[in-house]
């Protein structure tokens, strides 16, 4: 169950993302605890351009190193990070 206290994750963005953003991670104080509280901490700081890449297809994200689907609860320190689409050649 999703806390409604305010606490802080670290936000960290990989490859194309990482540059689309323009920058590497981020400390990210949520005021509920579930990636819907990253995407709405992060959707102020953001430009339309940069909310786009975070929601675009193919994009995964991990909390503390392991893939998520969905909304998932969080955990204070926890590390929620994004992945650009991978693409072969």
């Amino acid at each position: 169950m999703a806390r409604n206290t305010p606490m802080l994750v670290t936000v960290r963005f990989f490859a194309s993302l990482r540059e689309t953003l323009g920058r590497e991670s981020v400390p990210l104080e949520i005021a509920c605890a579930s990636l819907a509280g990253v995407y709405a901490a992060l959707a102020g700081t953001l430009t339309a351009a940069q909310r786009d890449a975070l929601a675009a297809p193919g994009v995964r994200v991990a909390v503390n190193q392991s893939l998520t689907q969905g909304d998932v609860a969080l955990q204070a320190g926890d590390e929620v990070a994004f992945l650009p689409p991978v693409t072969g050649g």
